[in-house]
C-alpha cells in the first residue's frame, strides 16, 4: 500500500503526508532555510556591488507572524532542522524575541542560524538562551587587510572576537569560507590547522555566480579537489560519516584533530551531486527547494511576500494534499546558475 502522496509521471511515487515529505527522487526533505531580511552590513565582493542592491519595501517583508507560521507548518510537514538567514539575519529587529519562538516548536530538532559574526560578540549569549543550538560564521580570510578588501571594509577582528564569545557560551563553531583563486586560496592550509587544537567545523566553498561578477567568474573558481590536495600535501586526512540533518559538504578529519573540515562543490560537483548528498532541503518563500532560480515565482526572494497569497503558501492545505510542484518536480541535481549568490547557508 502506498503512503499519502501522488503518481509523478516518469518519477515515481511523490510523498508529501503530515509526518513527512520525500521528493520524486525519494529524498526526505526535513531541513528548511528561513531568511528573514534582505538587508547586510557588509558588501562582499562575490555577494553584492559596492553600492548594495535594491531592497525590498518593507510590506513586501514577512513578518516574524508569517515567518514563524511557515516554520510551525514546515514541523507539521516533517521538517526537522531550521536554518535562519539573511542577508544578515542579526540585523533585523526582534530577532531574539523570533528565534525564542522558533526553538519552541514542538517536533524541531535543530535550529541554526547563520552570521557573518560582526555583531556576534555581543549577541552570542542572548542567542544561546533563547534556543538557538548552532552557528555557520562566514569569514572568508583570516588576514585583515584581505578581509577588508573582500567585505569591501569588514573587520576581522570584530568576527574572531564574535567566535570567541560563540564558544564561551557554548556554541559549536562552523566557519564557512568561500575560496577564490588569486584572492584568498592561499588562506586555506591557515583554516584547515584551527581544526587541530579546536573543536570547530571548517568548511571550504567553492566560488559561485551571483550575476554581477565582471569578467569570468570561472577564473576565481578552485575546484573542491585543488581544495582538498591543497590540504593533504600538509596533513593527510581521512573521510568521515554525515549526520542525519547533515547539509551539503562532503567532510573530512585532519589525523589527529579536534575538529573537522568539509568541502562544497557546487560548481565542479554539484550540491545534489555530492555523494551521499541527501538534497533535504527547503528555503521559504514558496515551498520549495533551496536550489532553484528562474523568472517566475520560483524565483521570489526567500524573504518575499509569496506571490498571490500574502500567507505562508506551506500554510495553504494544497501542500497538506501532497501538491506542492516545485518539491515534486526539484531535480536530481542543481547547476551552477541555479543557486543566487557566491555562499551556501
Amino acid at each position: 500500500m502506498f503512503p499519502a502522496g501522488k503518481w509523478c509521471e516518469g518519477r515515481g511515487w511523490c510523498i508529501m503526508s503530515l509526518a513527512m515529505m520525500i521528493d520524486a527522487h525519494g529524498r526526505k526533505i526535513n531541513y528548511l532555510r528561513l531568511s528573514v531580511t534582505d538587508r547586510c552590513n557588509l558588501r562582499c565582493r562575490y555577494c553584492m556591488p559596492a553600492d548594495g542592491v535594491p531592497l525590498l519595501p518593507r510590506g513586501e517583508i514577512l513578518s516574524y507572524e508569517e515567518l514563524f507560521l511557515i516554520a510551525r507548518t514546515a514541523v507539521s510537514l516533517g521538517i526537522e532542522k531550521i536554518r535562519v538567514t539573511g542577508g544578515e539575519p542579526l540585523v533585523r529587529r526582534g530577532i531574539l524575541g523570533f528565534l525564542s519562538r522558533l526553538a519552541g516548536i514542538p517536533g524541531l530538532r535543530q535550529l541554526v542560524l547563520t552570521t557573518n559574526g560582526l555583531l556576534l560578540e555581543e549577541m552570542a549569549a542572548p542567542m544561546k538562551s533563547a534556543g538557538v543550538q548552532r552557528l555557520n560564521i562566514s569569514i572568508d580570510s583570516l588576514i585583515p587587510e584581505n578581509f577588508r578588501g573582500i567585505t569591501r571594509g569588514g573587520e576581522v577582528s570584530r568576527v574572531l572576537s564574535g567566535i570567541a564569545a560563540a564558544e564561551a557560551v557554548g556554541f559549536p563553531i562552523k566557519l564557512n569560507m568561500v575560496v577564490m583563486r588569486g584572492i584568498n586560496d592561499h588562506e586555506v592550509v591557515d583554516f584547515a590547522a584551527l581544526t587541530l587544537k579546536k573543536t570547530y567545523t571548517v568548511r571550504f566553498i567553492e566560488f559561485m555566480p551571483s550575476g554581477g561578477e565582471e569578467g569570468d567568474w570561472r577564473s576565481h573558481v578552485v575546484p573542491g579537489r585543488e581544495i582538498l590536495e591543497q590540504i593533504a600535501n600538509r596533513y593527510p586526512f581521512d573521510e568521515i560519516s554525515r549526520g542525519e540533518l547533515a547539509g551539503p559538504a562532503k567532510d573530512f578529519r585532519i589525523r589527529g584533530a579536534a575538529g573537522t573540515i568539509g568541502v562544497i562543490t557546487p560548481v565542479t560537483g554539484h550540491f545534489c551531486g555530492v555523494q551521499p548528498d541527501p538534497g533535504n532541503r527547503l528555503r521559504d518563500g514558496e515551498g520549495m527547494p533551496v536550489l532553484r532560480r528562474g523568472n517566475g515565482p520560483e524565483a521570489e526572494s526567500a524573504g518575499k511576500r509569496p506571490v498571490g497569497t500574502g500567507k505562508s503558501p506551506l500554510a495553504d492545505r494544497r501542500h497538506e494534499a501532497g501538491q506542492t510542484p516545485a518539491l515534486l518536480l526539484r531535480p536530481r541535481k542543481g547547476t551552477p546558475g541555479d543557486v543566487p549568490g557566491g555562499r551556501v547557508v
